[in-house]
């Protein structure tokens, strides 16, 4: 039955959409091995979204809604022009520390895009910025979204490999900060080479302390998340639920700026995005115990062979496949498909499952940046108003970066994991 996969992956390329692909794979499967057995198919479905933690989803979408609407996303960025405004290429700088501090809110990388784009972009083509290196860096830096915590990726990960949300958290904050970083030294090579610059002189001291006091409500807000889930003192669920309130509060009592008939619209947004994955879900669960009933993730190992004994080799494969995956799947949809599918294969090659989570949600982050689908690319070159063919030549050296850092988170296990036993104290 292992034919089914790829079945599912020719729909896929021919533009079927991926949760009623992941349904239609199964019940053809269900029938041509026990017609029977569709009688589950309404079970199965909701017992994939019968999860508390799945709360967390709406909840981190709405807050992410929120933020955007009620100024903290023009605070961030205003703070981080104090901080490396003065440097060469300091707006590109900026892009990329703001799509970090952003990130650690929402979780989402098509809010950053969008967020940080929609200031930033005209910003650096009035300081002479080529609006092709503008377009992309806004793009790639909001791939760290999906990977600093909160996301919604490592969310649905947990769900699916049954472990704990909190751990992928803490494990997320590093490698995300080292996509951060390497954007960050091309973006000073970039301004440095066309001697891009956005103020003279380094931000006083006391600019930098007024940029902090104004964004400081904002920056707490991840170590509110990440210390509540870590302290026990509330569940990665109850987290989002924090993250509503606090962007509610902050953003119509403090900076006054959440207008309430702009709510409507926000739920209204939050319910549409919810729906979607939700629906995706279900559809996933299918397939999923489909998959478990045939044993196909047992065949894929026979399949293997040898392979599923050598991690290093194991890895570059996925890596591999994920990487090519990612450019014509999007990020939820890859990991309801794969995640099931590799599993039991990087378990039997003792690869840790909070290790493989974080390559899967880097692996496939990546590919909101890669052709054809690329989503972060449509929203940035939309508000550039260029093809996303002529983001190439910046496109392509920021892609390989970003490579380059999952090479190392991949073959790097240390690097993952040891924040993550340090905080459970092992």
């Amino acid at each position: 039955m292992a034919w089914l996969i790829v079945l599912l992956f020719v729909l896929i390329i021919f533009r079927v959409p991926i949760a009623f692909g992941l349904s239609f794979v199964a019940f053809l499967g269900i029938m041509l091995v026990d017609p029977s057995l569709l009688i589950n198919i309404p079970r199965r479905m909701f017992n994939g979204i019968d999860s508390f933690t799945l709360v967390a989803i709406p909840l981190f979408i709405l807050a992410g809604e929120l933020m955007t609407q009620g100024g903290i996303s023009k605070r961030l960025v205003k703070f981080s022009q104090t901080l490396v405004g003065h440097l060469p290429g300091g707006l590109a700088l900026v892009v990329v520390l703001a799509s970090m501090f952003f990130s650690a809110l929402t979780g989402t990388a098509i809010a950053a895009a969008a967020a940080i784009g929609g200031m930033m972009i005209p910003a650096m083509n009035k300081e002479g910025y080529d609006i092709r290196f503008s377009t992309s860096l806004v793009a790639t830096s909001a791939t760290i979204g999906p990977i600093i915590p909160p996301s919604i990726v490592l969310i649905l990960y947990g769900v699916i490999a049954s472990v704990s949300i909190g751990d992928l958290f803490v494990a997320g904050v590093l490698p995300g900060v080292l996509m951060g970083a390497g954007l960050m030294i091309y973006s000073y090579y970039v301004g440095k080479k066309k001697n891009y610059r956005s103020r003279a002189e380094r931000a006083s001291l006391k600019e930098v302390l007024i940029g902090a006091k104004d964004a400081v409500l904002a920056l707490i807000m991840p170590f509110i998340i990440i210390g509540g889930i870590v302290s026990g003192i509330f569940t990665a669920t109850e987290s989002g639920v924090v993250a509503v309130l606090y962007a509610l509060i902050i953003g119509k009592f403090v900076y006054k700026e959440l207008e309430l008939k702009a709510l409507w619209r926000i739920l209204l947004n939050t319910a549409k995005t919810t729906a979607i994955i939700i629906f995706l879900i279900g559809n996933a669960a299918l397939f999923v115990w489909f998959l478990s009933y045939n044993s196909i993730p047992d065949q894929m190992i026979n399949l293997m062979g040898g392979i599923s004994d050598n991690p290093i080799l194991l890895l570059l494969i996925i890596n591999v496949i994920l990487l090519i995956a990612g450019t014509f799947i999007d990020t939820i949809s890859a990991v309801s498909i794969f995640a099931p599918l590799f599993l039991p294969l990087v378990l039997a090659a003792g690869i840790d499952p909070i290790h493989f989570g974080i390559i899967l949600a880097v692996n496939l982050t990546i590919g909101m940046v890669t052709p054809p689908l690329g989503v972060c690319l449509f929203v940035t070159a939309s508000i550039g108003k260029i093809s996303v063919p002529s983001m190439f030549k910046y496109l392509i050296p920021q892609i390989l970066i970003l490579i380059a850092i999952l090479t190392i988170i991949t073959y790097l296990p240390e690097l993952i994991l040891f924040p993550v036993n340090l905080f459970n104290g092992s």
